[in-house]
């Protein structure tokens, strides 16, 4: 009888290194590299599910939520690019994925259609400023801030209650992620412009005053924003510790939300 070992297959070598690597390749082909969108595309929602409560009804709303903001990210690099051919792979999915979840909170809720032309004027601003290459520029970021805030209204109609009821988290919403952009700029792209970073400070300063006469629990969190905006810009910090910080942020002004609701 022979005394050898039952041959192993071996779990090292260059196929199974490649794997990962393949992984890695075709996430970075259908996930755009835009971390911080991601608290801008949930905020909302869950402010919004927060202040209404939850329904059956807001699932496929958060699918189609998802899957149309990957769809219009890639069809604004196809714009961009002028090679639409390029992204045919990743425009083909997120539309079969979210045509019929639209169409889901459609039929349940047909009134979500009157948000329509609002959020086509906005995603056309979001086009033109892909065509020119400039989506970094300040008004196509606020463009999409109002298109992250106005989610807040859909998600009340999709569950029955009048939108009014939320326009306070509406106003609350659009003063912080507005202050995010300008903040996240004095940190990134707009490092050392003074011009900005008065900017931003203006702004922090306005939107705690705004944000105290709503509510005046809204102020601790508001007057947070408004330090981390005095005093982080001109200090040597990477991209992910800014994202990390500005998570954090997300949290505590949900949070906080939730509280006074």
């Amino acid at each position: 009888m022979s005394t050898r070992s039952p041959a192993v297959p071996k779990t090292t070598g260059p196929e199974t290194a490649r794997r990962p690597a393949n992984r890695q390749r075709l996430l970075r082909r259908y996930l755009p590299p835009q971390h911080g969108a991601w608290a801008m595309l949930l905020l909302p929602y869950l402010v919004g599910v927060a202040v209404v409560g939850p329904g059956w009804p807001q699932l496929p709303l958060l699918g189609a939520w998802l899957a149309g903001y990957l769809l219009s990210y890639y069809v604004f690099q196809a714009v961009k690019s002028r090679r639409p051919r390029r992204f045919l792979a990743q425009l083909r999915l997120y539309a079969l994925v979210a045509a019929p979840l639209a169409l889901a909170v459609v039929v349940v809720r047909p009134a979500v259609l009157w948000y329509a032309p609002a959020f086509a004027a906005l995603l056309a601003v979001n086009a033109g400023y892909a065509w020119r290459r400039r989506e970094r520029a300040l008004l196509n970021d606020l463009a999409s801030v109002v298109q992250s805030c106005l989610l807040i209204f859909v998600v009340a109609t999709v569950a029955g209650v009048p939108p009014e009821r939320v326009v306070p988290a509406f106003v609350v919403l659009l003063l912080y992620l507005t202050g995010t952009v300008c903040y996240v700029k004095t940190m990134i792209r707009e490092r050392g412009s003074t011009s900005y970073r008065r900017l931003s400070i203006g702004f922090h300063l306005a939107a705690l005053v705004v944000a105290t006469l709503l509510d005046v629990g809204l102020a601790p969190i508001f007057l947070v924003l408004l330090v981390r905006a005095w005093l982080l810009p001109g200090r040597a910090l990477r991209p992910a510790p800014v994202g990390m910080i500005e998570i954090a942020c997300s949290v505590l002004v949900l949070g906080t939300l939730v509280l006074i609701s």
